[in-house]
């Protein structure tokens, strides 16, 4: 609370991310502590910050708690999805996510109104060939917008380094950047094919028509909170608007997508008109650092 009023103070009005793993792990203290506070004081100050931190995917399971945060302003989570195969996450001790319709639970947090970004992993020992194409499918059925997929990498003092060692597997020092197609042990599956797979990934899910599509899924199911503060329009809002319409409109190669996919929000979903354009400036700076660094265009990538 002294942080989030620091803040404040200093003038500060618009998004805070509380850094923790899990934000969710003592849910006693969350529930009788932490939230009621924060409720309290954002009402006090007419809501200035919009929250954001990191879940694990039982989130879902807690419908109070999923109000409790929302009430507190709190309209996103970062939740680890990892890999839709069962043996994978085994292997990196997810339990959490085992078991589980990770779709489901994404609709669920998403109609509850929490935005869901999610982590994906590519290169664990059990993945199968076939591992690209189905976790194409989980995002894009799951509607998560910002999907951050990574190839694993063992850094010192995990216990996967401690096995990888063991095996003799292990090369350089990781490069502390899991999207440059970097990885510091050598793989089960062979390396080509992971590394081109990792890159069909990242090329397919930021085409333009895969990424407006799983805008409108994401639209489909999110549910926001009404709240007053800084959700308001700001003049920077219209000129990012504007600008939105030279640069995805007139430049981009996907201009006709974004255009449709423009009319489309106006007419069947206006009041999401907002997030919808925040979206698709997303999505352009998405596709750009895809291109750094994958080194392929993002346009051109089959579905």
């Amino acid at each position: 609370m002294a942080e989030l009023e620091a803040l404040y103070n200093r003038g500060w009005r618009a998004d805070v991310f509380i850094v923790d793993d899990n934000f969710i792990a003592n849910r006693r203290k969350l529930n009788e502590e932490i939230l009621p506070a924060i409720i309290k004081w954002q009402k006090e100050r007419n809501h200035p910050f919009s929250l954001s931190t990191q879940a694990s995917i039982n989130l879902a399971d807690d419908e109070e708690l999923m109000r409790l945060m929302v009430m507190a302003g709190f309209d996103s989570v970062f939740v680890g999805i990892e890999t839709p195969n069962e043996e994978s996450l085994v292997e990196c001790n997810k339990r959490q996510n085992k078991n589980r319709d990770l779709v489901a639970s994404v609709k669920k947090i998403q109609n509850h109104g929490l935005q869901v970004q999610g982590g994906f992993i590519l290169g664990f020992d059990s993945d199968p060939v076939s591992i690209f194409k189905s976790q194409i499918s989980l995002i894009q059925k799951s509607g998560i917008v910002i999907a951050m997929v990574g190839l694993l990498n063992a850094p010192r003092g995990t216990k996967l380094h401690q096995r990888l060692k063991k095996e003799n597997r292990l090369l350089e020092d990781v490069s502390g950047d899991n999207t440059d197609c970097s990885m510091n042990f050598v793989p089960k599956m062979d390396r080509q094919i992971l590394t081109n797979g990792y890159k069909h990934v990242q090329t397919a899910i930021y085409s333009p028509k895969q990424y407006y599509m799983r805008v409108k899924t994401f639209l489909r199911q999110y549910k926001p909170h009404k709240r007053k503060g800084i959700s308001q329009l700001q003049w920077w809002h219209i000129w990012a608007f504007v600008r939105s319409m030279w640069f995805l409109g007139i430049t981009d190669s996907g201009r006709w997508l974004y255009w449709r996919f423009l009319v489309s929000t106006l007419v069947r979903r206006p009041r999401s008109f907002p997030i919808s354009m925040t979206f698709a400036i997303y999505g352009f700076h998405f596709r750009t650092v895809v291109r750094k660094y994958i080194g392929v265009p993002v346009e051109d990538a089959s579905d």
